[in-house]
């Protein structure tokens, strides 16, 4: 089982407290943040306007509403921004209401938590080990009339494994004939160079919402920061009733439009992730003792198949925070999962892994 208490990632405080450290000498590998930092441009940015805490932010934050509908190019009445991606999981979720919803398992713990607000049945779609953890065709028979709606997370968190566009589409399609409202979690996707996800066919297929994150590309999980998209702009309309007045602070709705244009950090964090998460893929396959999947983000899901070594616990003695996924519905505690960082950090990791699996 999981060192930790928490259900997430990045909590460095509960594990520095467990090993009796200070926080800032562990090197974390739970949360998957780009270890490039805040975009320079951003940070001058708020420099520039710290008087902005002064004020109200725009109730309806027009001006990031508008950047985000410019960066896709779609209109601006489709896009509700959030608190981070989770308020918008929720918002959406009590926006929705349904009486009934699949999430899929191993998958965000956020889904369930939203929909456990409700009084809504939960059916739980598992993926296989025996799949290699891999979405496949099995879900569709799943998809049944009673269904309200789906999460999906694409890629998947933790395994950062891509459903095959085929299947995807298949799965919209058949959420559409069944009335069954198809929520794709897209919150790494900006990771993946190849993949445009569904933002392009929103708009003749009212029946899907993309949720979108900015807080793990452009490395401001602080700020928190994400947003939600449908092609339906008085469903989209409803929602925003739903939601608290001023959610987001005015630095995060500054960043939002700061950082959406800022095609120098995106192009070096795409460079990046192409040599370092391939380099750290390849690296840690070769470490007797480990099973690593091909995860296609910014993130890595392995399994320790070595019973006698608990792995996180190991690390952590080398001030090294990895994230256990034993508190996934589906996984034990042989399943972890490790961002990519530098080039530095990353060959820190793999030393440090190589010392406890030899």
């Amino acid at each position: 089982m999981s060192l930790l208490k928490s259900a997430h990632g990045g909590n460095i405080r509960e594990a520095a407290a467990l090993l009796g450290v200070d926080a800032d000498t562990l090197l974390d590998f739970s949360a998957n943040i780009n270890p490039l930092g805040m975009p320079a441009g951003l940070k001058q940015a708020i420099i520039d306007n710290l008087n902005c805490v002064e004020r109200y932010p725009d109730v309806d934050y027009q001006q990031l509403h508008q950047a985000l509908a410019a960066h896709h190019g779609v209109p601006a009445s489709w896009c509700l921004a959030g608190n981070g991606e989770t308020e918008s999981i929720f918002t959406l979720v009590h926006g929705l209401k349904p009486r009934r919803a699949m999430v899929i398992a191993p998958g965000f713990a956020e889904y369930r938590r939203a929909l456990e607000t409700l009084d809504c049945e939960i059916e739980t779609f598992a993926l296989r080990e025996e799949d290699g953890w891999q979405l496949t065709e099995r879900i569709l028979p799943a998809l049944t009339a009673d269904l309200d709606c789906l999460f999906l997370c694409t890629p998947n968190n933790p395994t950062g494994l891509m459903p095959e566009r085929a299947l995807l589409d298949a799965i919209a399609e058949r959420c559409r004939t069944l009335n069954i409202a198809l929520i794709l979690d897209e919150a790494f996707i900006d990771f993946m160079t190849d993949e445009p996800g569904f933002i392009p066919q929103l708009g003749q297929n009212p029946h899907i919402w993309v949720l979108r994150s900015l807080t793990k590309f452009y490395a401001i999980p602080g700020l928190r920061l994400g947003y939600l998209l449908n092609g339906d702009e008085q469903a989209v309309a409803r929602l925003r009733k739903h939601q608290m007045p001023w959610s987001i602070n005015a630095f995060a709705a500054l960043a939002g439009v700061s950082v959406l244009n800022d095609r120098d950090y995106q192009q070096t964090t795409l460079g990046w992730l192409a040599r370092e998460g391939q380099h750290l893929y390849q690296a840690l396959g070769e470490i007797d003792g480990l099973t690593v999947y091909p995860g296609r983000a910014n993130y890595l899901f392995l399994r320790c198949e070595r019973a006698d070594v608990d792995l996180q616990y190991a690390l952590l003695q080398q001030h090294i925070l990895i994230r256990s996924c034993a508190n996934y519905p589906g996984l034990d505690g042989r399943y972890f999962r490790v961002a990519v960082r530098s080039k530095i950090e990353n060959q820190r990791l793999l030393a440090a892994m190589r010392q406890v699996l030899s």
